[in-house]
């Protein structure tokens, strides 16, 4: 048995690795079957993008006169801002909100219905409010992520209360900690933090993917502007090099949340 456990954590590198290689691999196999279709012709090059011309987009977003308003790295800090305070807001007010009307069957039914009224109607549907309210600025569009994000925080948050043992909870008020608070802080948010961090998660990806459309309500800069001016201006590459970046930095945020999960809950690993 003791040999067993011992070649455990051997293993975990192996596999990882292995899964490294294995999506190298896949990724290589695609880019060539890409590049060599292209090369036959076998696609329309003004309609579908070509590893040409997506390496001139990339040329030309690097440059100082940029494409769309704006140079890639500034295409990409307006957007990573407004996913990052989209999801900032979705955490501080979805989070709470699930942890209460999970521990409190009185908000349960006050907020309950509402939220169930709400939860159905795409993100995308509030556009025309948020014009109307927040104008075409920024505001407009960290609400769109926001609405979007907010939901999955919400569910998750209350499933992960739900699901605590009533045992816990009840060994917790014999104790002493039969406080609201108290109850909150030292039983509710810890039983419940892996399903939080999982809405956190879903929150993130939602948040990226609404960026795009949010990114059209008036847009002077960002990656949906760039995915927008590409469209008209009938760029197959600038749409597909833009797509990319949407892609690599979600990805990115995504690892760094579950990097900082395995951090604050290491018995999950």
């Amino acid at each position: 048995m003791g040999e067993h456990i011992a070649t455990l954590p051997a293993r975990r590198p192996r596999a990882s690795r292995r899964r490294v290689t294995v999506g190298v691999a896949a990724v290589a196999i695609v880019f060539a079957a890409w590049w060599i279709v292209s090369a036959l012709g076998l696609v329309n090059g003004a309609r579908f993008p070509t590893p040409l011309t997506t390496w001139q987009a990339a040329v030309q977003l690097s440059r100082d006169s940029g494409y769309a308003g704006g140079t890639l790295f500034q295409h990409i800090g307006h957007s990573l801002r407004l996913v990052f305070l989209g999801f900032l807001v979705a955490i501080g007010t979805g989070v709470p909100l699930g942890l209460l009307m999970g521990f409190s069957k009185r908000i349960d039914a006050l907020v309950g219905p509402v939220f169930s009224l709400l939860r159905p109607i795409p993100p995308l549907a509030w556009i025309p409010l948020a014009i109307l309210w927040l104008g075409l600025g920024d505001s407009a569009k960290i609400f769109l992520i926001w609405v979007s994000s907010f939901t999955p925080a919400v569910i998750n948050t209350y499933a992960g209360v739900r699901n605590i043992d009533p045992t816990l909870i009840e060994a917790a008020r014999v104790h002493g900690a039969g406080g609201p608070l108290r109850m909150l802080r030292e039983v509710l948010v810890p039983g419940s933090m892996p399903m939080i961090f999982t809405g956190l998660r879903l929150s993130l990806q939602t948040a990226w993917m609404t960026l795009v459309a949010a990114e059209l309500i008036g847009a002077f800069i960002g990656l949906g502007k760039v995915l927008d001016t590409a469209a008209l201006d009938i760029r197959p590459g600038m749409i597909l090099y833009a797509m990319v970046w949407v892609g690599l930095l979600g990805a990115v945020m995504t690892r760094a949340l579950e990097w900082i999960e395995k951090r604050a809950l290491p018995w999950l690993r």
